[in-house]
């Protein structure tokens, strides 16, 4: 059975910090392209983080230079370090892991973690 537990969110100030973490079972963690989305109130889910099996990331523009994201194939886990933040990046975060394997696709969500930034 594939889940991907996130934990983390929480409310935190203006200028804070939160770490959040997705701990995979059940997928080959090792191959797969992990990534955080994100999605307000009234909004569409958008890409905020993705990092790829060899360990390549890439950013949305509007967290570049304020989080970072990484994995530990060991612990089964991606990490999304958030520093600097603003009230705009108050959603709901969701974890996502996506591979190839015999010529089919895979993907998976988490069922997301609140993060809410006071002014």
């Amino acid at each position: 059975q594939v889940q991907l537990v996130e934990s983390g969110g929480g409310l935190v100030q203006a200028g804070g910090s939160l770490r959040l973490s997705c701990e995979a079972s059940g997928i080959i963690f090792s191959i797969a392209k992990l990534g955080w989305y994100r999605q307000a109130p009234g909004k569409q889910r958008e890409l905020v983080a993705q990092i790829t099996d060899e360990g390549v990331t890439n950013y949305a523009d509007f967290v570049k230079g304020r989080f970072t994201i990484s994995r530990d194939n060991t612990k089964i886990t991606v990490y999304l370090q958030m520093n600097s933040l603003e009230p705009e990046d108050t959603a709901v975060y969701y974890c996502n892991s996506q591979y190839d394997l015999s010529h089919v696709h895979y993907e998976y969500w988490g069922q997301g973690t609140q993060v809410t930034v006071s002014s």
